[in-house]
């Protein structure tokens, strides 16, 4: 019994430090994105789909079998044998076979494969998004936690002030008013805090449900990340056709529809067949047979007027996708350079805050708490020195936040999973 409950202790202390100890990099969530989550399932299963009835496509036509009489009089007496004179009418079993074109099966072979490839390059392009959402969510998560950091550590500052302000106040060595705003700033540091945690919690749905798991599922992120350079990328049309999924589909639905006009094209080819009909006759009447060869010509002019409409519907078809995907690479590229440039100036911004406003603004905290401690500067100086440094803090972290955009948008347009 004692046994028992050691190894029920040990597996929940193992259950709940596993629980506790999962931290996620951003990788590990693309990887479960792309092997979970159910819009991958649909379009496997699409995909899977078009490619088993693509299984079917050297079919032939059905063969045709019919039974029934053949030149009988209804006079019934006259079917039976009167001396010798003969019976009239038969029953005839017929037989009919079609037999396909070999390039009409070869084109719809041709064209009933390729229609999975139109699907497969949508599923990377709606990967795509679903990566760069997650992407969106995870940096914004690691801002939050930056902020919680600032929080925390403004938590503790205003404490100091509060403390040491109460002290003074009761010797008569300080003013009340920097006291009250002291106070009152640090309600809004625990609000901001309670807000925050909440948008994290938020965070982590979103995240567990994109991977598609259970969306309650506690885990953490690893909060290292880094801003790239895409100063020497050209973001040309080979770039754009190398990478983008959306456009590699408008290269396929191209293709698919060269080989449907390939299929309309087989289908003006003659098609030859076989009749066989055997007739047992009435009365005496010998067996009696008919065999003859058949052609079907779709390329009569009253008959092939919509195969020829559907290839010059399809021809213009093509142009149209074509101008679209031209239209769809100067529309990305010129979003990629006006992202670039965003970039290129968020990032200067962010190293003047790192090596400037921010460790001149603390230094001049630093001052004004050594001054405060050694009574020579008053709370008021003290607060205003900590408002603002905590608000170029708070001005740096969101120029991280929109870096980090743009940098997922520029990922997003180029296709970099």
């Amino acid at each position: 019994m004692l046994k028992n409950k050691l190894i029920l202790a040990l597996f929940a202390s193992v259950v709940a430090g596993s629980s506790h100890s999962q931290i996620l990099k951003l990788d590990a969530v693309i990887d479960s994105i792309k092997s979970s989550h159910p819009v991958v399932k649909m379009y496997d299963n699409e995909i899977r789909s078009m490619d088993e009835a693509a299984k079917g496509a050297r079919s032939w036509m059905p063969p045709q079998v019919g039974i029934g009489q053949f030149m009988t009089p209804y006079d019934v007496r006259l079917w039976h044998r009167e001396g010798d004179i003969p019976g009239m009418g038969s029953v005839m079993v017929s037989g009919e076979q079609m037999f396909p074109n070999r390039k009409k099966l070869d084109a719809d072979e041709r064209y009933m494969k390729a229609m999975s490839s139109v699907e497969k390059e949508r599923k990377n392009a709606t990967l795509n998004e679903l990566i760069n959402d997650a992407k969106q969510f995870f940096y914004e998560w690691i801002i939050l936690k930056k902020k919680l950091v600032i929080l925390s550590e403004n938590e503790r500052i205003l404490e100091f002030m509060i403390k040491n302000a109460e002290i003074r106040y009761r010797n008569g060595l300080e003013k009340i008013s920097a006291y009250y705003k002291a106070k009152a700033a640090l309600g809004d540091v625990k609000n901001m805090q309670l807000m925050f945690e909440a948008d994290i919690r938020e965070k982590r749905i979103r995240l567990n449900s994109l991977m598609g798991r259970n969306a309650m599922i506690e885990f953490d992120i690893d909060t290292t990340f880094l801003l790239s350079d895409y100063s020497a990328l050209v973001f040309d049309s080979t770039l754009f056709y190398t990478n983008r999924s959306d456009l590699k589909s408008l290269n396929k639905e191209i293709n698919l529809t060269l080989l449907k006009q390939e299929t309309e094209k087989a289908a003006l080819k003659p098609q030859f067949g076989i009749r066989y009909d055997n007739m047992i006759g009435f009365g005496g009447q010998p067996m009696q047979y008919t065999i003859m060869g058949m052609v079907r010509i779709p390329m009569a002019k009253w008959s092939s007027k919509m195969n020829k409409a559907n290839i010059e519907s399809l021809k213009w078809k093509t142009y149209a996708i074509q101008s679209q995907k031209e239209m769809m690479v100067n529309e990305y590229s010129g979003m990629a350079y006006g992202m670039r440039n965003e970039l290129d100036l968020k990032k200067m911004q962010i190293k003047l805050y790192e090596e400037n406003i921010i460790p001149a603004l603390r230094n001049n905290y630093k001052t004004m708490q050594l001054g405060y401690e050694q009574n020579t500067e008053e709370l008021f100086m003290l607060y205003d020195a900590w408002e603002t440094l905590n608000m170029k803090q708070l001005e740096y972290v969101d120029l991280l936040n929109q870096a980090l955009k743009l940098q997922v948008t520029i990922e997003r347009i180029i296709e970099k999973n």
